[in-house]
C-alpha cells in the first residue's frame, strides 16, 4: 500500500516538473510517425511529407501553451497538417495545369501491386477531396470532424467523400481489371495463346 502511494506521488512529482517545451519534445517524437505517414498519403512524397510534418509541428509548438486540453493535441495536429497541405496547394495552384486527362502513363508493369495504384489514384485526386479521403478512411475521423478540421459543412465532407470514392471505384477497377489476364476479352486470351505457341 505504502509503495503504491509512493509511486502515485513520486509520478504526480515527475509530471509537476516537467517543462512545457519537454512535453512537446515527447509529443512530437510520438506524433511524428503517424503525422509523417498521413502527410504521404496527403502529398504521395516522403520529402514533401516531411516538410509539412515540420512545418506542422512548428505551428503546433507556437500554440503549445494555449492548448489547454492534452487529449485534443493529436486531433489538432492533424488538423494543421491538412491545413498546411491545402494551404500548400492553394499557393502553387496559379502555377499548375489543370487538365480532366490522366497524363500519358509508360509501360506499366505487368502486375503493379494494390497499395502502388491506390497511391497512383490518391494522386489524381484534388486536394481537398484527398485530404477528406485520407481524413475519413486512414485516421478514421467521423464525417463531424472531418467537417472541423476542413472548416466546411458536414454535407460539403459527404458529397466530396462521394465523389472521391466513386473515382477511385472506377479506376481502381480499371486498374485491377487490366492487370488481371482472366478478365481480359477472349480475343486478347486468344491472341496470346497464339504468340506462345508461336
Amino acid at each position: 500500500m505504502l509503495s503504491a502511494r509512493y509511486n502515485l506521488i513520486a509520478g504526480l512529482a515527475h509530471l509537476l516538473s516537467v517543462t512545457p517545451d519537454e512535453e512537446f519534445a515527447d509529443f512530437a517524437q510520438t506524433a511524428s510517425p503517424q503525422l509523417r505517414r498521413t502527410a504521404f498519403l496527403l502529398c504521395g512524397n516522403w520529402h514533401t511529407a516531411e516538410d509539412l510534418v515540420q512545418t506542422t509541428l512548428a505551428k503546433v509548438f507556437v500554440s503549445w501553451r494555449k492548448i489547454r486540453r492534452r487529449d485534443a493535441v493529436r486531433a489538432y495536429a492533424a488538423r494543421t497538417l491538412v491545413n498546411t497541405y491545402l494551404a500548400d496547394k492553394r499557393s502553387k495552384r496559379n502555377s499548375e495545369f489543370l487538365t480532366d486527362r490522366f497524363p500519358d502513363r509508360p509501360v506499366e508493369p505487368p502486375a503493379p501491386e494494390t497499395r502502388m495504384v491506390v497511391l497512383g489514384v490518391l494522386a489524381t485526386l484534388p486536394p481537398r477531396a484527398r485530404a477528406v479521403v485520407v481524413l475519413r478512411y486512414w485516421e478514421d475521423l467521423s464525417v463531424d470532424q472531418v467537417a472541423a478540421a476542413l472548416g466546411c459543412s458536414p454535407g460539403n465532407v459527404k458529397s466530396l467523400s462521394a465523389g472521391a470514392l466513386g473515382k477511385l471505384r472506377a479506376v481502381l477497377d480499371e486498374a485491377l481489371t487490366r492487370d488481371d489476364p482472366d478478365e481480359r476479352h477472349p480475343e486478347e486470351r486468344h491472341d496470346a495463346k497464339d504468340t506462345q505457341h508461336g
